[in-house]
């Protein structure tokens, strides 16, 4: 079995580090985010509130809990 070691990033977006597996910013194609801003960017475009957003995430992070 393979044994990876977590990465420790900071996101240029939020400022939060985070160990996940990064996402591609919306806005340039090119920038690696956090997964949460991530979300927050695709729930964005799709016009989904900054409130809804919130609750979202938190059930993301609810049942992705380790």
């Amino acid at each position: 079995m393979k044994t990876e070691t977590a990465t420790e990033r900071t996101c240029p977006k939020c400022g939060c580090v985070y160990t996940e597996v990064p996402a591609l910013s919306r806005t340039d194609n090119e920038t690696l985010i956090c997964p949460d801003c991530g979300t927050h960017e695709a729930l964005e475009a799709l016009g989904i509130s900054l409130e809804e957003q919130e609750k979202i995430i938190s059930i993301i992070h609810r049942n992705t809990a380790e």
